[in-house]
C-alpha cells in the first residue's frame, strides 16, 4: 500500500509531538533541525514551504535521523553533520561535535599569522587532536597558502577527518597523521628540514574529573570521553603537551601556541606556562560570552 503523502507542516507537527513524548527539551527546534536536514530546506524555508509534500526519500531520511534523536543523542549525530565556520562537516560519535566557541580559536590564529609568517613563505599550522578536522580544515580553506598538519590518537577520528577533507576538496592541503599529542606533528615539522612551526593549535580534552558528571546528558552520554576528560584538574594533557613543546624547542621553534581550555583552569594553565619561560608572552583571551577560554603564547 502506498504511504500517505505528508506535507512539510504535517511532518513538522508530528515530529515535534513525537519528540515531546520522548522527553526532548526543545521538541520544536529539534523537529525543525531534522526536517531541514531531511529536505535540504533551511529552517526558515521549512515555514515558507508548509504545503510542499515530502518525497519518499526525504521521509526515509527523516525517519532514520528521528530514531537516533529519540534516544537522546545530539542533533548533529542524528543528522551526521555539523556546521563550523564556513564548512559543513560529517560527524559521528567517534568525534567531539564542533562548538561555535572554537571558531574563535581559529580567528585568534589567523589574525596573528601574517606577522608570524612574514617572509617565511608558506606557514606551517599544526592541529593536535583534530577530531572531525574542523580546525585544520578551516585553516586549509581560509589560508590556501598555508601548510596544515593534523593529528589524532584515535584512528576512527582520523578516518572521519580525512573523509571530511576529501569531501571538501581539501585532501591535498592537509597532512594527517596518527599519534599521541604533538609527537606526530613534531615529526612532520622535522621532516621539512627547519623544525619550525608557525602555529601549534589544539582544543585539548579539558574537563576536570568533577565536571564530567555534571555535563548535559547529550554530552556526557554520547560524546567521546577521550575528547572530553582532562584528568583531575582538567590539565593532564596540557602538562604533557608543554613538556613536549619544551623538548621540541631545544632544536626547533614554535612561533605561536594557541589552546582552548576550560574557563575553570585556563588561568592556572597560563601561570604554569609563564613559569616555564618557553614564550615571550602568555595571555588568556575571553570568548564572545566574556569567559576566559583561550591561552595564547607567542
Amino acid at each position: 500500500m502506498k504511504e500517505t503523502t505528508w506535507t512539510v507542516q504535517e511532518a513538522l507537527n508530528w515530529t515535534e509531538a513525537y519528540l515531546q513524548a520522548k522527553g526532548d527539551e526543545h521538541p520544536r527546534r529539534s523537529a525543525q533541525y531534522l526536517l531541514s536536514h531531511a529536505t535540504g530546506l533551511s529552517r526558515i524555508e521549512v515555514y515558507a514551504y508548509f504545503d510542499r509534500p515530502l518525497t519518499e526519500g526525504e521521509r526515509s531520511v527523516l525517519r532514520e535521523s528521528l530514531k537516533v534523536r529519540a534516544t537522546g543523542a545530539p542533533l548533529q549525530y542524528a543528522c551526521g553533520e555539523a556546521a563550523f565556520r564556513y564548512l559543513e562537516l560529517k560527524v559521528n560519535p567517534a568525534v567531539l561535535i564542533p562548538r561555535s566557541e572554537t571558531e574563535m580559536l581559529v580567528d585568534l590564529v589567523l589574525e596573528r599569522l601574517p606577522k608570524l609568517s612574514e617572509g617565511s613563505g608558506s606557514p606551517l599550522i599544526c592541529d593536535i587532536g583534530t577530531g572531525s578536522g574542523c580546525i585544520a580544515l578551516s585553516f586549509a580553506s581560509e589560508r590556501p597558502d598555508a601548510r596544515v598538519c593534523a593529528s589524532d590518537i584515535s584512528p576512527e577520528a582520523l578516518e572521519l577527518a580525512q573523509e571530511n577533507a576529501q569531501r571538501l576538496g581539501l585532501a591535498e592541503r592537509v597532512h594527517f597523521c596518527q599519534g599521541d599529542l604533538a609527537e606526530p606533528v613534531f615529526a612532520y615539522a622535522a621532516s621539512g628540514g627547519n623544525n619550525h612551526i608557525d602555529a601549534l593549535v589544539s582544543n585539548l580534552p579539558y574537563i576536570p574529573t568533577a565536571g564530567m558528571e555534571i555535563l548535559p546528558p547529550e554530552v556526557k552520554d554520547f560524546e567521546p570521553k577521550l575528547a572530553l576528560h582532562g584528568g583531575e584538574d582538567g590539565l593532564d594533557l596540557f602538562y604533557k603537551l608543554i613538556d613536549e613543546v619544551e623538548a621540541f624547542q631545544k632544536t626547533g621553534t614554535i612561533a605561536l601556541l594557541a589552546l582552548e581550555l576550560d574557563e575553570r583552569n585556563v588561568e592556572k594553565a597560563a601561570e604554569y606556562l609563564r613559569k616555564r619561560s618557553l614564550f615571550g608572552a602568555v595571555k588568556v583571551v575571553q570568548d564572545l560570552t566574556e569567559r576566559p577560554r583561550f591561552l595564547i603564547a607567542e
